[in-house]
């Protein structure tokens, strides 16, 4: 089963169609609900969506890495990634099931 990309237009078009803003204000609401997690994920910030999951920013130390092709050693920068962790809601929701716990 392929999945369908979900874009910005696709979130304002159900902004639009299900809260009934403006199609220009369906679009600003997403773009400043985007650049407000963007920006705390920048700083550094956990950001936890109820019921959802969280967004967390975690620091990886420089290490030693291997060309697979070569075998040559090659030094990988320390560098902050993100990394997602999804709710046992949607978990559950995913598998189909229910979740009768809270998040």
């Amino acid at each position: 089963m392929a999945g369908k990309t979900i874009t910005r237009a696709d979130l304002s078009e159900a902004v639009y169609q299900k809260v009934g803003l403006s199609r220009t204000e369906s679009a600003e609401l997403v773009e400043r609900v985007l650049a407000e997690i963007c920006d705390s994920l920048a700083a550094g910030e956990t950001v936890k969506l109820s019921s959802f999951g969280s967004f967390i920013v975690r620091s990886k130390g420089e290490r030693v890495g291997r060309n697979p092709k070569t075998g040559v050693e090659v030094p990988i920068d320390p560098r902050r990634v993100m990394v997602f962790k999804p709710s046992n809601v949607l978990k559950a929701h995913i598998n189909g099931e229910t979740f009768e716990g809270e998040d």
